[in-house]
């Protein structure tokens, strides 16, 4: 019966890492169509994001079904909570992705994002898309090493946001006010899902670890 209760909570790790993977896609198609107007890979992006909703209650319905199944021990309970909690930020993540599908469909067919910082917003979500791969690659190995090594990426996106919005706010700017609200929420939207896979791996060093990612002390020794 223990073994069963195991095997499930294994299914539950494969469905937060198979979310994981959907918001890479859902963020890489985004950006796509924002930055070259392009109406299909905006709702190809949407549609995935669908799915990462139809996965996350999937997940939290499991997760309260293992609580509910039986009495788990301390090990297996930390692993169904954060579970709950992994489902939240990778949710999340899908939402974003989804914010800037939605600014591309919501602009079709003229640009959202200007010319001069087109090459800058790619960027934007090469890293985002790279973070994503990341996390996934984390949920799939617990490894905390690697979970803390997220932070580094967010750093690198947080600096091309800050890029985004220097340029956005330059006196020379010449796009107009709609291209400014737009990119200055663009880089929020991007922001925030380096964030949550910065979340993603500080639930993954607590459950692997058992202590909190600021009370843990990576050893490279």
């Amino acid at each position: 019966m223990r073994s069963d209760y195991h095997a499930n909570l294994r299914q539950l790790a494969e469905l937060l890492h198979a979310m994981c993977e959907q918001d890479r896609t859902a963020i890489s198609s985004a950006t796509y169509a924002v930055v070259n107007a392009d109406i299909e890979q905006a709702e190809a992006a949407l549609d995935v994001v669908g799915r990462v909703e139809e996965m996350a209650q999937q997940t939290e319905q499991e997760a309260l079904r293992l609580l509910a199944l039986q009495a788990p021990v301390a090990s297996e309970l930390r692993r169904v909570v954060t579970a709950i909690q992994l489902t939240g930020h990778l949710q999340r993540m899908g939402a974003l992705a989804g914010h800037i599908a939605t600014s591309a469909r919501r602009r079709h067919p003229e640009h959202v994002v200007p010319e001069p910082v087109r090459p800058l917003v790619e960027r934007l979500g090469s890293t985002a898309c790279a973070i994503a791969t990341s996390a996934a690659a984390v949920l799939e190995t617990g490894d905390p090493y690697d979970a803390a090594g997220l932070d580094a990426q967010d750093d690198a996106l947080d600096h091309l946001h800050e890029q985004l919005l220097a340029a956005v706010l330059d006196h020379d700017w010449a796009h107009g006010i709609t291209a400014a609200v737009d990119l200055t929420l663009l880089g929020r939207y991007y922001e925030r899902f380096a964030d949550n896979a910065v979340e993603v791996g500080r639930r993954t060093i607590f459950l692997t670890t058992g202590e909190t990612a600021d009370n843990w002390a990576p050893d490279y020794e």
